[in-house]
């Protein structure tokens, strides 16, 4: 079987719809971020949600997204679509959609994915679009990260490492 192309798993909100949308056979799982420098922490998450479905599709913060968030002002460090093609590389990612609004919750609401992933240092209850999975008699899942790894900790050691050359 000859791997899909990156290109061809980034999808806007109606070609997502279409393909993953329902009706549909299989279990679909979803989870969303902003996926700013992506390390093996990412990689680990994204292989154990995909795990637990037949597929995956990540929801990815556009660039206006990310500068809502209290990430930084400098942040994202890597744009939208470069951010977006590269976890369309992974194999275990199916399909790539980004998403302008602060939250998820309307990709969501459309897509209506049978099981919701976040990482552990969410709390059920603050898991954004929970009750819209579970309306549908969908799950929330909950994955531990990597130890070690996290985006705003290699941007303070890139910092940290420019800083101490001048």
């Amino acid at each position: 079987m000859t791997p899909r192309s990156p290109a061809s798993k980034v999808l806007g909100r109606p070609e997502l719809l279409e393909r993953y949308g329902r009706p549909r056979q299989g279990t679909l799982v979803f989870t969303n971020g902003c996926f700013d420098l992506l390390h093996p922490g990412h990689v680990a998450y994204l292989a154990e949600a995909r795990a637990l479905g037949d597929a995956l599709v990540v929801g990815v913060n556009t660039d206006a997204s990310v500068r809502r968030q209290a990430k930084g002002p400098d942040r994202p460090l890597v744009p939208e679509t470069t951010r977006a093609m590269v976890l369309a590389g992974l194999e275990s990612v199916d399909a790539v959609c980004l998403f302008d609004e602060d939250t998820p919750s309307t990709l969501i609401a459309a897509l209506r994915p049978d099981v919701l992933v976040k990482g552990a240092d969410y709390r059920l209850e603050d898991v954004v679009g929970r009750e819209i999975v579970e309306a549908d008699r969908g799950r929330v899942e909950l994955i531990p990260f990597l130890e070690g790894y996290s985006t705003t900790e290699l941007v303070r050691r890139i910092r940290r490492s420019r800083e101490d050359d001048e």
